[in-house]
């Protein structure tokens, strides 16, 4: 390795969604199969989807995601600035796992993100020299001019540690070489020297069809392709928001998909254990966070898991899960506009099930009394639990462990409210009123026997002839997945080539492509 350090690669990519976070991981994965000792990296990240690691700092949870691919514990250096968006052109920022105040756009990249350019660079070195390799992920493109000056993600990044740069590119969108080509050509020469070569992900076809493009792209850039990655279904874990909208939807507000349901239903086709299906309706509420919490009902056998914003399409749910969110306020006027709140207070009267987690908890009380988030004072909530929340200035974070329905349940807190619970059954840190449920724990559904449990009652209290099955294990279906990431990058990519980069860096001599940053 390099002067003493560990070796590194950024995974940049051409457009957001390209396959960074999923590439960095099957990298990470193929290589701690080798025997290195390996560490993911991501100097800023945006997203509503956050982990807290053990020491109780919260990160992007697509770095925790990759952590798990590396088999090491997560930590604040791995993500040390996390952009958490709040509406209002405006995100919470958090730095090495600790909120440290909210900030504009223009107020962050005008001033603020060069601050943080030292201690995200401090925390890479802290990484390479304990680990044989960091992977880093960069963020959107590298080639986002208007952002250069001040960048500590992507091309910044790379300059400061002289780490190689491989740029992945989703061809299933099209436009792949116009993509490769046009990021290459808009840095500037001192960032093009870093520029290694790209890599194609989302591929359908022969490639030998392709090879043709690949040659051309070798002759106008000098820089090889380093592997063709097959599509592959169902591979979005735990990345970051996808803030895409599905055909026919408004793009008011971000929609999030659910990363292990495509996996589940496509690669383990498996019945439903008892007579019936269970319906799972999330409602899509404004700024979801950690809809991730889904993962783990999609993942059984015979739960359909679908994300909703009309009161019509709850009718035929079995249960209703109201998710976390970074604006409860926002929230909640949202349920009122669209007749969702309505139709959630029809649902408990006749004891059909309902499930609130973090923000979504926070929704289902009566008052919630906010001078932090949204600063809207008190504001009535749904009030189907007997719950006040007041928000205070101190983000709790936390990873309980306690115990559901007779079983062991480990999760993690993310949340400036706090609780008072004013009656109903003890539920985790919430409490239960029928079939009306909440809490504050994101990730408790992952608990197996926890899990079956509570579909047991949904399906009870929804009169369903539903089973969980006995053998889904959440944690053996995250690690399968993980696997076939490694596998993917081993079969379809130069690892030689790969590792060289990583060991040795940008080869020397890269061509110049014109024109270059403006």
């Amino acid at each position: 390795m390099r002067g003493g350090k560990g070796g590194g690669l950024l995974v940049a990519g051409t457009t957001s969604d390209a396959g960074k976070s999923v590439v960095t991981a099957g990298i990470c994965r193929w290589l701690v199969r080798k025997g290195l000792k390996v560490a993911p990296f991501k100097g800023q990240n945006m997203s509503l989807n956050s982990f807290v690691t053990r020491e109780g700092a919260e990160i992007g949870r697509a770095q925790a995601m990759q952590a798990q691919a590396a088999r090491v514990e997560p930590t604040a250096l791995m993500n040390p600035v996390l952009l958490k968006p709040g509406g209002d052109r405006s995100s919470q920022v958090v730095l090495m796992g600790r909120p440290v105040g909210e900030l504009s756009a223009r107020g962050y990249h005008g001033g603020r993100q060069k601050e943080l350019f030292e201690p995200v660079m401090a925390c890479l070195e802290e990484l390479r020299s304990t680990y044989d390799a960091v992977i880093c992920e960069g963020a959107g493109s590298p080639a986002e001019i208007n952002l250069r000056r001040t960048d500590i993600v992507n091309m910044g990044v790379a300059r400061a540690a002289k780490l190689p740069v491989v740029v992945v590119g989703d061809i299933d969108r099209g436009g792949v070489f116009a993509q490769f080509f046009g990021t290459t050509a808009l840095l500037s020469p001192e960032d093009q020297s870093l520029v290694a070569g790209y890599l194609v992900n989302k591929f359908r076809g022969d490639v030998s069809l392709l090879e043709p493009g690949l040659d051309m792209l070798y002759g106008l850039t000098g820089r090889r392709t380093f592997g063709v990655l097959p599509y592959a279904h169902g591979l979005g874990i735990d990345e970051e928001d996808g803030m895409g909208v599905p055909p026919g939807r408004a793009k008011s507000r971000p929609w999030g998909r659910v990363s292990l349901r495509g996996t589940v239903r496509e690669s383990v086709v498996a019945p439903p254990v008892g007579a019936d299906v269970l319906r799972v309706a999330v409602c899509a509420v404004p700024l979801m966070s950690n809809f991730t919490d889904v993962d783990a009902l999609a993942a059984e056998p015979g739960v359909v898991v679908r994300f909703v914003d009309r009161p019509e399409e709850l009718v035929d749910a079995d249960l209703v899960v109201v998710p976390g969110t970074r604006g409860t306020v926002k929230a909640l006027a949202w349920l009122r506009e669209r007749g969702l709140a309505d139709a959630l207070a029809r649902r408990a009267a006749e004891g059909r099930p309902v499930l609130g987690i973090c923000g979504g908890f926070q929704a289902l009380g009566e008052r919630i009394e906010d001078e932090v988030e949204s600063k809207a004072g008190v504001v009535d909530g749904l009030g189907l639990l007997p719950v006040r929340v007041r928000f205070g200035v101190e983000k709790t974070l936390a990873r309980p462990v306690g115990e559901a329905l007779g079983e062991r349940v480990e999760g993690y807190e993310i949340h400036h409210g706090v609780a008072d619970v004013r009656g109903g059954t003890p539920f985790l840190d919430g409490c239960r009123v029928g079939s009306v449920w909440g809490t504050h724990w994101h990730g408790s559904l992952e608990s197996d026997g926890f899990r079956r449990a509570f579909l047991r009652e949904v399906a009870a209290a929804a009169g369903r002839r539903f089973v969980p099955a006995p053998d889904t294990s959440f944690g053996a279906l995250r690690e399968e997945q993980l696997d076939r990431l490694g596998d993917l990058i081993e079969e379809h990519a130069d690892t030689d080539a790969l590792l060289r980069l990583i060991e040795e860096g940008a080869p020397t001599g890269l061509p110049f492509v014109p024109p270059g940053a403006p």
